[in-house]
């Protein structure tokens, strides 16, 4: 059974930062960053496949980073220059085979 746990969200100001972490319980193949605010759709923010190609959101491109650790059960999200637009539940999700594996989703709210 594949479990993934994100850490790291908070409350921060406009344009500083934060580093999302998302822990896979085993190796996941492409890795995803989500995110949804009230009353919108969930968006993918960020991508990182097993072979290392990232995809980034138009609204995050520039400011957010995708990476992966070297055992690749973890992956992190790097925001910076955090706008109030950023706010939003983020969620990481893992595929591996037929499988699709959602964490529980790690609350980020920029704010004054």
């Amino acid at each position: 059974q594949v479990q993934l746990v994100e850490s790291g969200g908070g409350l921060v100001q406009p344009g500083g930062s934060l580093r999302l972490s998302c822990a896979a319980s085993g190796s996941i193949f492409s890795m995803d960053w989500y995110r949804q605010a009230p009353g919108k759709e969930r968006e993918l923010v960020a991508r990182i496949t097993g072979t290392g190609s990232t995809y980034y959101a138009e609204s995050v491109k520039g400011r957010f980073t995708i990476s992966r650790a070297n055992g690749k059960n973890t992956v992190y999200l790097q925001m910076n220059s955090l706008k109030d637009e950023d706010t939003a539940v983020y969620y990481c999700n893992g595929v591996l085979g037929a499988g699709s594996y959602w964490g529980q989703g790690t609350q980020v709210t920029v704010s004054s």
